[in-house]
This record gives C-alpha cells, sequence and structure tokens, in this order.
C-alpha cells in the first residue's frame, strides 16, 4: 500500500519594501541628500514652516517616486537640468547675474525660465497634433501616439524645470522679491498645464490606451494659449515682489492643492467629452450633437470673453477663434472614426470617477488651509469673498457628483454631463472671478 503525499505551495505577497529595485534606493538616497544640502544650505533664509514643508517633501517625493517610477526619472532630469541652469547662471566670478539670460547660449535659448517655458508650450502644441495623428492613423498610430506621450513628458519637464529656474531668477533679483512661483496668473497657468498633462500621462500608462491624448491635450493647449497671450500681450511672465497677503507660508501648500483639484477636474471634462462623442457617434441629427455644438459655442465666446481692447483682443482672439473652429468642425466631421477609437466606456467611466475623486480630495485640502490662511492673514476664516464663494461652488458641486456616484450608482450620460458642467464652473472660479469680480483674493487681474 502506497501513500502519496501532495505537497501545496503558498505564495505570499512579497512586503513593500522588498518590491524596491536599486534604482528605488537609489532614487531615495539622492532625495534625501539633496533636502539635507538644501536644509543646510539655505536654512537661514526659511522659518520653521518653511523647514517643516522641506522636510516632509522628502518622504513624500520618495513616495512617488515609488508609487508610480516614471516619477523617478522626472525628478531626477528636473533636478539635473535646474541644477545646470543654475551653474550656468553663475560667472567667472562665481556670481550668479540675471542678465546671463541674455548672453549664455543654454540659458538663452534653452534654460532659462522663459525659455523653458516657451518650449513647453511648443511641445504641449505638438504632442496635441501627435495625439490626434494616432486617432485617425492606420498603420503608424502606436508610433504616432508615442511620440504625443514623449513630447508631452519633456513638455512636464521644461514646465518645472522654468519653474525651479524662475524660483531662482527672483532671488537674483532680489532677497526682497524671491519667492516660490505661484503666485500669480502666469505661474498658476503654467502649474495647471505641466499638472493636467501629468495626471493624464499616470491615466495613460494605468489603462495603456493613449486615444484620450488628444482630448486631455486640447485643454492643455487652450490654456497654453492663455499662457501666450498673456504673457507677450500682458508682459506677465515679467517676475514681480509679492504683494504683502501672498507673504506667507500657506501659499506654497494652498495653491498647488488647489491646482491639483483644477487639472483633474479639466482632465475629468475631457474623458466626459470623449464618452458623449463614443455615445453619439452614430447620430445623424446634427442637432442632437449636443456635446459638440456646445464645445464649439464655448471656444466662440472665449475670444470675447478675454478681449479687453482693440490692442489686446482683435488679431491674437480671431485667430484663436478659427483654429478653435476648424478643430471643432474637424471633430464633428470625423465622430465616428474617432469614436471607434476611444476606449470601452466603463474605463472612460472609471477614469472620469478617479479623476474626480482626487482632484475633490485635494480641492478640499485646499479649501481648508485656504480657510487657515485668511484667519491668519484677514482675521477670519469665511469672508464670503467672490473666489471663496465660487470655490465653495465648485466643492459642493463635485461633493454632490461624488455622493450621487457612490449612494446613487451614477454613471454613463448624466454624470459625463455633469462633469462638463463641472468645468465651466470650475474655470468661472479659476478665471471668470479674476476677470469679472473683484475681492481679497483679486491678485490676477486680466
Amino acid at each position: 500500500m502506497s501513500s502519496t503525499t501532495t505537497t501545496s505551495t503558498i505564495t505570499l505577497n512579497e512586503g513593500y519594501f522588498v518590491r524596491r529595485n536599486w534604482f528605488d534606493w537609489l532614487f531615495a538616497v539622492l532625495v534625501v541628500a539633496g533636502g539635507l544640502f538644501s536644509l543646510n544650505q539655505y536654512s537661514h533664509a526659511m522659518n520653521g514652516y518653511e523647514k517643516g514643508i522641506l522636510i516632509g517633501t522628502m518622504p513624500a517625493m520618495i513616495w512617488l517616486g515609488w508609487f508610480w517610477r516614471p516619477l523617478n526619472k522626472l525628478m531626477l532630469a528636473i533636478a539635473a537640468l535646474s541644477l545646470l541652469a543654475i551653474w550656468l547662471y553663475h560667472g567667472p566670478d562665481g556670481v550668479a547675474h540675471i542678465d546671463r539670460s541674455e548672453t549664455v547660449f543654454g540659458l538663452k535659448y534653452f534654460l532659462s525660465s522663459q525659455s523653458a517655458i516657451l518650449w513647453m508650450s511648443v511641445l504641449c502644441f505638438m504632442a496635441t497634433i501627435f495625439y490626434w495623428i494616432s486617432l485617425f492613423a492606420k498603420g503608424e498610430r502606436d508610433t504616432f501616439g508615442a511620440m504625443g506621450s514623449r513630447m508631452t513628458w519633456v513638455a512636464i519637464t521644461l514646465a518645472l524645470v522654468g519653474t525651479m529656474v524662475r524660483w531662482f531668477e527672483s532671488y537674483l533679483l532680489g532677497p526682497d522679491i524671491g519667492h516660490i512661483p505661484v503666485s500669480n496668473l502666469y505661474e498658476v497657468f503654467v502649474m495647471f498645464i505641466w499638472m493636467t498633462a501629468l495626471f493624464y500621462l499616470y491615466y495613460e500608462d494605468q489603462y495603456q490606451t493613449r486615444a484620450l491624448g488628444g482630448f486631455v491635450m486640447l485643454v492643455v493647449s487652450a490654456a497654453v494659449g492663455f499662457l501666450l497671450w498673456y504673457s507677450i500681450v500682458r508682459e506677465a511672465h515679467a517676475i514681480q515682489p509679492l504683494v504683502p497677503a501672498l507673504q506667507s507660508w500657506w501659499m506654497k501648500v494652498h495653491v498647488p492643492a488647489n491646482f491639483i483639484g483644477y487639472g483633474t477636474f479639466a482632465l475629468a471634462a475631457m474623458v466626459a467629452f470623449a464618452y458623449l462623442i463614443k455615445q453619439q457617434a452614430q447620430e445623424t441629427k446634427w442637432y442632437k450633437l449636443a456635446p459638440l455644438w456646445l464645445l464649439g459655442v464655448a471656444l466662440c465666446f472665449e475670444p470675447l470673453a478675454f478681449r479687453q481692447s482693440q490692442e489686446t483682443g482683435s488679431s491674437y482672439w480671431i485667430i484663436y477663434f478659427g483654429i478653435s473652429a476648424l478643430i471643432v468642425a474637424a471633430i464633428l466631421a470625423a465622430r465616428k472614426p474617432i469614436a471607434a477609437r476611444l476606449p470601452a466606456y466603463e474605463i472612460l467611466d472609471d477614469v472620469m470617477y478617479k479623476s474626480i475623486a482626487v482632484g475633490f480630495a485635494f480641492f478640499t485640502i485646499a479649501t481648508v488651509l485656504g480657510a487657515l490662511w485668511a484667519a491668519e492673514a484677514w482675521g477670519g476664516y469665511w469672508s464670503w469673498d467672490p473666489k471663496e464663494t465660487w470655490a465653495l461652488i465648485v466643492w459642493l458641486n463635485y461633493a454632490a457628483w461624488l455622493h450621487m456616484r457612490l449612494m446613487k450608482g451614477l454613471r454613463g450620460t448624466v454624470s459625463a454631463w455633469w462633469a462638463l458642467v463641472g468645468l465651466a464652473i470650475t474655470t468661472f472660479a479659476f478665471l471668470g472671478v479674476n476677470m469679472f469680480l473683484s475681492g481679497l483674493h483679486s491678485y490676477g487681474e486680466l
């Protein structure tokens, strides 16, 4: 009589730290070394809160780099290029001079803050074009989509390099002028551009589809178009001293948290637009193509809204309107082949939900931080200032969206339309308040 012994093998999930490779640990060491060097080198210019932010940033950066590994390379590239730019600003005497941005080749054409941001702008436009080509290409679709992704990565890198170098340049102009570049409309538009694009790349990687790149990069390119107008016509790229109310460490945490919300809300709206395009691809009655007509009306209205005078509005915004109209017409004419390339409804719905959930969490944090900042600056947590009122409207809108999603199972057409309406509300809170209303937050009038 023989007996058979059966041995079963139980495979347990590896521990979090066991899954780290050598590059993860090298990245962690470099982040800690860079943070400690900065603390040692610049601690005299920081107060206690700012030192705490710097110390807290180190583990946060390590976690982000471990959570999504492409961020490792992004952060290292930004650090290397920013340090190169800072080195180029130093002359033979070892002293940094702001006027070297016009005489040193590497700064003048690539790494000064304005040059880097202009390259970011060009690359965002090019990435948008390549993403759209990939939707229609047959044999080389993946190649064009990959080019769009790579250009977006480089654009984000240069946007952040431009931001870091602008921070350094502000101190070259004077210690009392130096500040983190998140203080005015020009600087936060740069933040909105790279943040929206970066969140899109994360979802592109997670869902392994580039079909949404053309839609998301449209809103990014629209922001770039505004940024170019704002910097050329209004010379908003010039670094200005902070107004007294902004000379606070609260700004360093409140503004970035806010723009994570703005960026992800915009991303969700463009995914919602793609959802509706896919849903209505077979519709033959033009008056029922509501999403496309809505986009057309918005693009037609935008030049009129920004037209402040004959000098600033006539030429640039007419060209902007013409290009926008051509884009709308092309999407309208090609809705069927576009819809065929888009991901399944379930993926679109999931990306929409996750984007709004992330944005709502950070927008909530930003609102609480803003209230604390207001208490310090103005002596009260809430004053029903127009910006505060519209921030509350934005928060309530997305709170209701998430409630309906989680409690009532909101999906499909209604959720997509709601996300698009949310973008209109968010855009007014972000930009419209500065254009049409005044109040305590009027730091970036148009």
